[in-house]
């Protein structure tokens, strides 16, 4: 088992139904479990501003799968959640679910790339995985709380 933690998030329809029923989905997937759920997050667009504001979340598993092999069956989460790849970056959509980390693993191909590279810009991303790994190492990126002590958190919002 590899433990991988997934960012999850949604800005499309019933964006927090959206987060949540991924949680569900990613819990059932092949040879994997759900270890641990952030809270929810309501936060700001981020690359394209002129959208709704997202719900965001991070997942904890263990997991048997390969990163390919995971990012393949979050692919088909998000599919069948109504999300199209249509190109556009940072846009509006139903579900985005990405590979933030997989064990100690660094991966950089056309396809995916470990750890996430833009981890570090992101509160949406760092303010959930804080409270799931405070002290996570991401390699070639530093601690996940001295990366959002850097971070600007203004319009984030922990939902109850």
């Amino acid at each position: 088992m590899t433990e991988a933690f997934i960012a999850l998030g949604s800005n499309l329809g019933d964006a927090r139904a959206q987060v949540l029923h991924a949680f569900d989905a990613l819990a059932g997937l092949p040879g994997t479990q759900l270890l641990s759920r952030s809270p929810l997050y309501l936060t700001p667009p981020w690359g394209v501003l002129d959208q709704p504001p997202f719900v965001n979340a991070v997942a904890r598993v263990d997991t048997t799968l390969t990163p390919h092999a995971l990012l393949d069956a979050l692919l088909g989460i998000e599919r069948a959640a109504g999300r199209v790849r249509d190109g556009e970056r940072w846009g509006p959509r139903t579900l985005d679910l990405d590979v933030l980390h997989m064990g100690a693993m660094v991966l950089s191909d056309e396809r995916l790339s470990l750890p996430h590279p833009r981890i570090h810009e992101r509160a949406f991303v760092l303010l959930p995985l804080h409270d799931l790994a405070p002290d996570l190492d991401l390699p070639g990126q530093g601690r996940v709380m001295d990366l959002l002590a850097a971070l600007d958190v203004a319009g984030c919002q922990r939902l109850p």
